[in-house]
């Protein structure tokens, strides 16, 4: 028999007879040539299909009603860490520089970024004039003009020092002895206050005020 003529049955894989290659699936694709067929014949695989189980109908109506029921169910996912809130400086973090990025704006509306120190971002953060954006960055919440506004706003334009009209800011520590431009270092205070204080402590200046009434 020449070598080249094709082969006129074929083994089938399940029910291990011979049989007519008309009798099997023909192959696509890469494997497919003249004569080349599947490993079973049709009869085995009708038989195969006959006696698989039926897939259920699908009932559109009671998926919808499992899917709502599902996602009433409370999660079983683990919970999600605790992400500090925004004023919790502990949070914060240096950069590979060692600062901290703050970011603001100024009365105009425009954006402003500068790098302080950590120590520096710390009481700004926990004095109230700025919240973290991440754990490099804080945000300062007010600019000048704002800041100004707030303070006479809060304070109802009363000097802290002796109760009078007030339309300045001081700071309760001096920024000349380390005090900074926060909501909690700064008060609303009159003209004459303000000048009388100049950068001395809290203290200093009300004692000298006690003793001169």
């Amino acid at each position: 028999m020449d070598e080249t003529e094709p082969l006129a049955s074929k083994l089938c894989a399940s029910c291990k007879e011979m049989k007519p290659l008309s009798e099997f699936l023909r192959r696509t694709g890469r494997r497919s040539s003249t004569g080349s067929r599947r490993g079973a014949c049709w009869s085995c695989r009708k038989a195969k299909a006959a006696a698989a189980p039926l897939p259920d109908p699908i009932d559109h109506k009671q998926k919808a009603i499992l899917r709502r029921a599902q996602a009433k169910k409370p999660s079983t996912s683990p919970p999600m860490p605790t992400i500090p809130l925004p004023n919790d400086s502990a949070a914060l973090k240096k950069t590979r520089q060692g600062t901290v990025w703050m970011r603001g704006k100024t009365d105009k509306g425009r954006r402003w970024y500068q790098e302080i120190e950590l120590e520096l971002a710390v009481i700004l953060v926990n004095e109230h004039a700025a919240v973290l954006v991440n754990r490099h960055t804080i945000r300062r919440l007010f600019s000048n003009k704002e800041f100004r506004r707030y303070i006479l706003d809060r304070d109802n334009h009363t000097c802290f020092f002796c109760g009078e009209y007030g339309d300045t800011i001081d700071h309760l520590l001096p920024r000349a002895k380390g005090g900074h431009t926060t909501p909690v270092n700064c008060v609303c205070a009159c003209h004459a206050c303000n000048q009388s204080k100049a950068d001395q402590d809290l203290q200093a200046f009300m004692k000298n005020e006690d003793s001169i009434t």
